[in-house]
């Protein structure tokens, strides 16, 4: 059974700074790709930021550039450093685990934290 504990949101200025955190349990993380989902109060949900096992990134464009993913695969932890914070990265995040067993993908999700951007 894959756990997802996410920490770190929390009430920051535009401008500002927050680093997220994504503890995995369950045997999976060192093999498998991580990402980082939002989704803001009336929309969908949407994928922030990826990284694979190797270590390789990928962002939505909105936060490249000011947001940067990376992984501790000792600490079985995914992180999620976000600076210059807008008041449009306001919602709730979540830590998400695409487990692919054969033919099916397993998506695995954290609790959530909330982060709000004053303005």
């Amino acid at each position: 059974q894959v756990q997802l504990v996410e920490s770190g949101g929390g009430l920051v200025q535009a401008g500002g700074s927050l680093r997220l955190s994504c503890e995995a349990s369950g045997n999976i993380f060192s093999r498998n790709a991580m990402a980082w989902y939002r989704q803001a109060p009336g929309k969908q949900r949407e994928l922030v930021a990826r990284i694979d096992s190797g270590g390789s990134t990928n962002y939505t464009d909105s936060v490249a550039g000011r947001f940067t993913i990376s992984r501790d695969n000792a600490k079985n932890t995914v992180y999620l450093e976000m600076d210059s914070l807008k008041p449009e990265d306001t919602g709730v995040y979540y830590c998400n685990a695409p487990v692919v067993r054969g033919p099916f993908t397993y998506n695995y999700w954290g609790q959530g934290t909330q982060v709000t951007v004053s303005s």
